[in-house]
């Protein structure tokens, strides 16, 4: 396993099952940033990763490990800008769920 592999498994923390769930939901398709059009980059982020959690370790390519580094510097980014209260509803926790980390787990 590589660092890489680690990184985006210490930071993805719902299961394939969870995410594909979640994304189905009106608050994941509510939140992000939709610069391109109708899906949010952290919504297509979040089906990409569905579908890396499903594949066997030798099935993953060179461009799921890059989109794997993606995800786990955008929940560690994400994570350093916690904001205060309870963040059970807010759009920052909908945004990580949506890159496949659910702060509350």
């Amino acid at each position: 396993m590589t660092t890489g592999d680690r990184d985006f498994d210490e930071a993805v923390n719902m299961t394939a099952g969870e995410l594909e769930k979640w994304l189905g939901t009106a608050e994941s398709r509510g939140v992000g940033d939709k610069s391109g059009g109708g899906e949010s980059t952290g919504h297509e982020s979040g089906r990409r990763i569905v579908a890396i959690l499903r594949k066997r370790k030798d099935e993953i390519t060179d461009a799921d490990r890059a989109h794997m580094r993606k995800v786990a510097g955008y929940v560690h980014r994400h994570l350093a800008q916690r904001p205060k209260g309870d963040v059970s509803r807010t759009p920052w926790r909908y945004s990580l769920m949506n890159w496949g980390h659910d702060p509350l787990n």
